[in-house]
């Protein structure tokens, strides 16, 4: 099943809010058929990529890791006595559940709203 990322951008002067990248991976592979003369097919993907304010959108069949999406914390340190000191820290998100189901639930509703509005 297909993962949406969000890959952020360096922030310019004239940003009034941080620049992305909508990242889908894992995604099965379309056909397009193009019609003559056509050169490029502007995909669902890109729509809502525009509709959400998004820089462009990466579509690939492959997994991609977005470093900067990852929770989890490692730390290496060495001790005073030479000991080698790693530590993981995981996040709690507990409690979280029910606010991120919503958000997503908001997204979703928003992405199929702006699709049925591009397609009319």
């Amino acid at each position: 099943m297909a993962r949406l990322q969000i890959l952020e951008l360096p922030e310019g002067a004239d940003d009034n809010r941080p620049p992305f990248v909508l990242v889908v991976d894992q995604a099965l592979p379309e056909r397009h058929v193009l019609a003559s003369g056509e050169v490029r097919v502007r995909s669902e993907w890109d729509t809502l990529a525009e509709a959400i304010g998004a820089r462009g959108v990466i579509v690939t069949p492959e997994t991609i890791d977005i470093p900067a999406n990852d929770l989890t914390l490692h730390h290496v340190q060495e001790a005073a006595d030479g000991n080698i000191i790693r530590l993981r820290v995981e996040p709690d998100l507990e409690g979280f559940t029910e606010k991120v189901r919503t958000e997503v639930a908001n997204a979703q509703a928003e992405a199929i709203d702006a699709l049925r509005r591009a397609r009319r």
